[in-house]
């Protein structure tokens, strides 16, 4: 993907999400950035039964997990690197991602990581322990 995401690459993003793990989301928290507000989004979700919960503009509190990542984007990436071209700007976002994703414990799964979580549910859908 590029720098400007579209509500296309949205949409091709949860259709492999979808061929992969074969279900979708039953909802999907979302800001007002373009890509979330696009047709092709919204009859996607439309199409398969998923409901776009659009956080208020202003409103961070909202949708505090994103805020949670923004901060920890922020001090954890952004403010430790300096970026010396856009290909060392992906490389090392591309860590922070894998790290913060595979390898941080999380108190909404038991204080598990994700990799731990995938691991202990390889044989059964992953999605049960998070209520779906």
């Amino acid at each position: 993907m590029g720098q400007n995401l579209k509500g296309i690459d949205v949409v091709a993003v949860m259709e492999r999400i979808k061929a992969l793990r074969g279900v979708v989301p039953k909802r999907i928290q979302c800001d007002n950035g373009s890509e979330f507000i696009s047709k092709a989004l919204d009859k996607w979700a439309y199409d398969n039964q998923v409901t776009l919960d659009f956080s208020r503009p202003g409103k961070p509190t909202d949708n505090p997990f994103i805020e949670s990542f923004n901060g920890s984007f922020r001090d954890e990436c952004l403010n430790v690197h300096w970026f010396l071209s856009l290909e060392d700007a992906k490389e090392k976002m591309q860590l922070f991602k894998e790290e913060y994703n595979g390898f941080r414990p999380y108190s909404s799964l038991s204080g598990l990581t994700p990799n731990e979580v995938v691991q202990q549910h390889a044989n059964g859908p992953i999605f049960s322990i998070l209520g779906r």
